[in-house]
């Protein structure tokens, strides 16, 4: 009898649990908490961004396709993934639609605070792909004037009419980002939102930063809205989760705990690629699976920026999350792990 193979799961990732089952034994834990011992033995290591797949945790194992439930990678050591056979499988644009509306209800916070209609405003989009290329979209059927910054997407194709950030960041009156996170190389991002990047943006400008924490510099961010350059600022990735930033919490119109894709859809997406991998590595019947209680969304592109207002609150209420962040900022985790997963309305 053929012994099933090991699979180790972030036990936060929802959907999961008994779907691989009948088919391997998995084995969840704390993705914070996974050892080198712990994927000794494993085949598949199932992770979400808390689990730092490198060497340390790798060397000497049994896994051979890491598979995460996240659009983003930079927990994960490609290189050494590379050099040692394992293949690496991401859920990306999961989430997309989830963070559009996350970012859209920081623009009627905006909005409610200033006083403005979108078709008074510039979006400038740093990053315009799976969820740059939605706000996009979407910003234009409201009315904002659109610009976009996407130098990888510029190579290859320059008539996308993009600009060069310099150019784009003094036109603008909201500035998003929404880039990965890359530490080396002609597109880094890290620390890209720094003292010059802010120096160039227009005077009053907002800043929303729901990409990856450290392609924000914190003294940069803080200096530029203690000197009036900047008036609103939003934040969901934070430099040093779950240690955050008092005085940039503080300041912040808008302040989460990292879940701005956190929708029940989002989510499912997230653990149906995560599924699809493993059963494509091994042959499994599961190829097209996804969960049966959710239900996927509709994309509805007939919505007004009036009917945004009205129904807005009825399904991210974006004003008390951020209450509940500033008055328990030691919670972040536990709100972060925890979260009652909004539903996709359009």
């Amino acid at each position: 009898m053929q012994t099933k193979p090991l699979i180790v799961a972030d036990c936060d990732i929802p959907f999961l649990q008994g779907v691989l089952e009948p088919y391997a034994e998995v084995h969840y834990l704390k993705g914070s908490e996974i050892t080198a011992a712990d994927v000794r033995d494993a085949e598949v290591l199932i992770t979400r961004t808390r689990t730092r797949c490198n060497e340390q945790l790798l060397a000497g194992s049994s896994v051979r396709l890491i598979a995460t439930a996240t659009i983003g990678f930079d927990h994960i050591d490609l290189d050494y993934c590379a050099r040692h056979n394992i293949r690496v499988t991401t859920a990306a644009g999961c989430n997309a639609r989830g963070v559009l509306q996350y970012v859209m209800a920081v623009l009627l916070r905006f909005a409610a605070n200033e006083g403005w209609q979108p078709q008074q405003r510039t979006l400038g989009i740093v990053g315009v792909g799976h969820v740059g290329s939605l706000i996009a979209e979407y910003g234009q059927l409201f009315g904002f004037q659109i610009l976009c910054c996407d130098p990888p997407r510029m190579r290859q194709d320059s008539s996308l009419g993009f600009l060069p950030l310099e150019d784009m960041l003094p036109q603008c009156d909201i500035v998003t980002l929404h880039v990965p996170y890359a530490q080396t190389g002609t597109d880094r991002t890290a620390g890209m939102a720094s003292t010059d990047f802010f120096a160039r943006m227009r005077t009053g400008a907002d800043f929303i930063n729901c990409s990856r924490g450290p392609v924000m510099e914190d003294e940069a961010l803080l200096k530029a809205l203690r000197d009036g350059k900047l008036n609103h600022i939003a934040i969901d990735t934070w430099n040093h989760e779950p240690h955050l930033n008092a005085e940039l919490l503080k300041r912040a119109l808008c302040a989460t705990p990292h879940i701005a894709g956190y929708s029940i859809q989002g989510k499912a997406a997230g653990t149906a690629a995560v599924v699809q991998a493993v059963a494509r590595q091994y042959g499994w019947p599961l190829s097209s699976w996804y969960p049966a209680e959710v239900t996927p969304t509709q994309p509805n592109r007939s919505i007004t920026w009036t009917e945004l207002q009205q129904t807005m609150s009825h399904y991210f209420d974006i004003e008390a999350e951020t209450a509940e962040l500033k008055a328990h900022p030691e919670r972040f985790e536990q709100l972060r792990n925890h979260y009652t997963y909004r539903t996709e309305f359009f």
